[in-house]
């Protein structure tokens, strides 16, 4: 179905671009009809989705259902489970504690930091989903062990770190470093204030509703939430993601040499790999595009691109694996999207 309906767009496209400007008056409400489209014939209950241009939000908007029972509305404020999406706001924040702030180095071997099988791996492998030896081999495991890395860098537990050096810094109030903050263990509660575990709950009791989707039918999904590490299990909203682009973008986040580092194709063992650190990086039509997707399954996903040579980020939120699951995005390419692949052609033809 979802086939059929990229043929549609991309017969529509063609006709909408014969006029440059016709294309910029209509461009916002296209995409808005266009992801409408794709959210019901991929069955995805509820999305947030957003588009920030020039430093600025020049589009948000909520497509169905939060919680389908309550009939919820999602919104800019809706808090979602991102997935490995996670890991594009985690390895800035190592970056920015152990390289920019401190003598860390990608280069450094992993073992360096932390107990380790072997001496050759980097600290940028692991950022970069290098495999052992060269290529690239996504694998969300040996990311995770970069989350041990970070605690020795910055003498300072995974989560307390997360939240107080980039939520609380960028004002990222609707997001969470997990959903084990709705029974906070014993170390939690040393390390946070009551009010602040109250508060934090509050935002996971919030959070959409996740949904499994077979053949069109959402049902609410039992999956457990993810373990909290350096590669999963932040829960977060669009409005929180739009601040984290934005401090990105205006080098409060990063030195811009860092953000460029970051941004820019790892080689390893001779082979152009499809990522910087902590991203994927790729051309389409000339333009590089900076991107990074969640995938929960049977529960949430997620997408951030950003097109930095037309100052442009698009993101996406959802309740079910609609967003990532159909796409194989851990192979690189996020032109595999429809909802990506349109956001492309109206925005960045």
């Amino acid at each position: 179905m979802l086939q059929r309906l990229s043929v549609f767009l991309f017969v529509a496209f063609a006709l909408i671009f014969a006029s440059d400007a016709a294309a910029q008056s209509l461009t916002l409400p296209l995409l808005e009809r266009y992801l409408e489209a794709l959210r019901v014939q991929a069955g995805i209950p509820g999305m947030s989705a957003g588009v920030i241009q020039g430093g600025v939000v020049i589009w948000e908007r909520g497509f169905g259902r939060a919680d389908l029972d309550l009939r919820t509305p999602t919104s800019a404020d809706t808090p979602y489970a991102i997935g490995n999406l996670t890991e594009a706001l985690t390895s800035s924040l190592l970056l920015r504690k152990c390289v920019d702030q401190s003598y860390m180095t990608t280069l450094d071997p992993v073992r360096n930091w932390r107990d380790y099988p072997d001496d050759q791996t980097l600290v940028g492998h692991l950022l970069a989903h290098a495999a052992p030896g060269g290529g690239f081999k996504y694998d969300p495991i040996r990311f995770a062990q970069l989350t041990p890395v970070l605690e020795h860098c910055t003498n300072t537990q995974y989560r307390a770190e997360l939240q107080s050096d980039l939520f609380d810094l960028l004002v990222m109030k609707s997001s969470v470093a997990g959903f084990e903050f709705l029974a906070p263990s014993a170390q939690d509660a040393e390390l946070f204030p009551p009010a602040e575990l109250a508060r934090l709950a509050d935002v996971l009791h919030r959070a959409a509703v996740p949904y499994r989707v077979v053949n069109g039918k959402a049902t609410r999904s039992d999956v457990p939430p993810s373990p909290m590490s350096m590669q999963t299990g932040v829960v977060t909203t669009l409005r929180d993601l739009e601040r984290f682009d934005l401090a990105l973008r205006s080098g409060f986040l990063l030195r811009p040499q860092t953000r460029q580092n970051a941004w820019t194709n790892v080689i390893a063992g001779g082979a152009v790999l499809p990522t910087g650190l902590g991203w994927f990086v790729q051309n389409y039509n000339g333009e590089q595009i900076v991107w990074q997707f969640g995938l929960v399954k049977d529960a949430w996903s997620s997408l951030l691109l950003k097109v930095p040579g037309r100052d442009l980020t698009f993101i996406l939120l959802a309740n079910s694996d609609g967003l990532s699951a159909p796409f194989l995005l851990d192979n690189g390419d996020v032109t595999s999207s429809p909802f990506a692949r349109t956001f492309l052609k109206l925005l960045a033809p």
